[in-house]
């Protein structure tokens, strides 16, 4: 409903905006004659048409779709433009001269205000998953371990709208986790799921259940209209690196490499130049006026701390001062008190933080001076938290992942908590960014950064 009255309105109101109230007509040459003229009233009814079928053929509403992952917007942009490609392929054969202001007018309202609207749809569905609503009924089928990783998986991120049920594995009675029961053994899988009345099976893998058994309980579990799931080991890999398929039967994932070289870094090191030079330019009179303020408050206006970038390069981290000017001399005093995760040193009420410094901290504008290192190159405006050289000594080796791409501004980790993430979901959180990272992600990322701010989650 929401769509069509969002393309509806979007199509007529170009219309209304390029021609107002006057009638206008398409002139669609003949031949060999002289053609005739359609009203853009009926070209606009045309249009909204076809563009509500390609929303509806491209299976932007489909259930397993609709509320999580960026397949749905993906969908609903390349049914857009499809529609609008085709009318403009269409044009150019025909020798039609379609106003071009009215499709500039419709196609990137329409797609935006498209995506908003699914964007709604979303929140509204959360708080309704969130009450207990909307969810898919799961049980979890496979070995021990690998069924308890994909439940804490699953119980980690709710937005897809499944809730575990129960599992079975190669062990009987008791729990695998709290709140989800075993509920049968791998001799009765189809007896346990009935138990429950589960929507779908999620099948983590076990030596026990042999191919031609999995294959036989895909077919009883599709007679009963029960999704059948398969889990693969891997895990923080995002869809656009995964690529499945079939081969002598076999359904094999391939799994692209992370880019941390080529056209695309070069057009996110573009993108960091442009954005940080105009952000610098912009906020110049408010930097000017809190750079005034902090030195009014005692002290310089800028703090610089050395940090630990690419490749493990050193760097000199620039931010405004929101401390008391001994505040490092202090901090064995106050270690004991720490809020933090055990790896970092964090106070929710910091004595050392100036009056001025925690209404910067509370807003985040103690950060702004990083625009500096991102137009020098030292870090970009989204990655991993910029760490200290004191944690990178205490890394374990493979956390040393999170230095093949530049230190951010922002990142996974502010947006999901900031401060008051565990050590391991912050490193977690940047190990998948650097494994996925891409400009449409680094544009999400900064999105949800402003809303994280004015939340004020974890800003201490």
């Amino acid at each position: 409903m929401t769509d069509t009255l969002i393309v509806v309105a979007t199509v007529f109101g170009a219309q209304l905006l390029r021609f107002g109230q006057s009638s206008a007509d398409l002139h669609i040459p003949g031949v060999s004659g002289a053609g005739f003229d359609l009203a853009y009233t009926v070209v606009s009814t045309l249009v909204a048409i076809g563009w509500l079928a390609a929303l509806r053929l491209h299976g932007t509403r489909h259930e397993k779709r609709v509320g999580s992952g960026w397949e749905e917007y993906r969908r609903v942009l390349d049914a857009s433009l499809r529609v609008f490609g085709a009318v403009a392929i269409l044009a150019f054969l025909l020798s039609v001269e379609v106003a071009r202001g009215y499709l500039l007018l419709a196609m990137p309202l329409g797609v935006l205000l498209l995506v908003a609207s699914r964007w709604s749809w979303r929140q509204w569905l959360g708080h309704q998953r969130a009450q207990g609503r909307f969810l898919a009924r799961a049980v979890l089928v496979g070995e021990h371990a690998k069924t308890l990783h994909v439940a804490q998986e699953l119980q980690r991120d709710r937005s897809a709208g499944i809730v575990v049920t129960g599992a079975i594995t190669e062990r009987t009675g008791g729990v695998l986790m709290p709140g989800v029961p075993l509920i049968g053994s791998l001799d009765d899988i189809l007896g346990g799921v009935a138990r429950v009345e589960a929507d779908s099976v999620v099948y983590s893998g076990s030596d026990l259940i042999s191919p031609a058994k999995l294959r036989q309980f895909g077919w009883d579990l599709q007679s009963r209209n029960i999704d059948l799931v398969v889990a693969a080991a891997l895990t923080d890999v995002a869809g656009p690196r995964i690529h499945a398929q079939p081969v002598a039967g076999l359904s094999l994932i391939h799994v692209d490499p992370p880019e941390f070289t080529g056209a695309r870094y070069v057009t996110k090191r573009a993108f960091d130049i442009v954005v940080s030079a105009l952000a610098l330019l912009v906020l110049s009179p408010v930097l000017a006026v809190i750079g005034l303020m902090v030195r009014a408050d005692g002290g310089p206006a800028m703090f610089h701390q050395s940090r630990v970038g690419l490749d493990g390069r050193a760097f000199t981290m620039f931010k405004f001062r929101s401390m008391v000017t001994d505040a490092e001399a202090r901090l064995p005093e106050l270690l004991t008190g720490s809020d933090g995760n055990g790896m970092l040193f964090k106070m929710r009420q910091d004595p050392r933080v100036t009056r001025i410094g925690a209404v910067l901290r509370r807003l985040s504008l103690d950060e702004l001076p990083q625009l500096i290192n991102v137009l020098r190159g030292d870090m970009s405006l989204v990655g991993p938290r910029p760490p200290l050289r004191s944690e990178v000594e205490m890394y374990e080796h493979w956390a040393h992942r999170r230095m093949l791409v530049k230190p951010g501004i922002t990142g996974l980790w502010q947006v999901s908590g900031r401060s008051d993430l565990s050590w391991e979901d912050s490193i977690r959180l940047d190990l998948y960014y650097v494994e996925n990272w891409s400009l449409a992600s680094d544009t999400v990322i900064m999105w949800r950064t402003f809303r994280a701010v004015l939340q004020r989650h974890g800003a201490y």
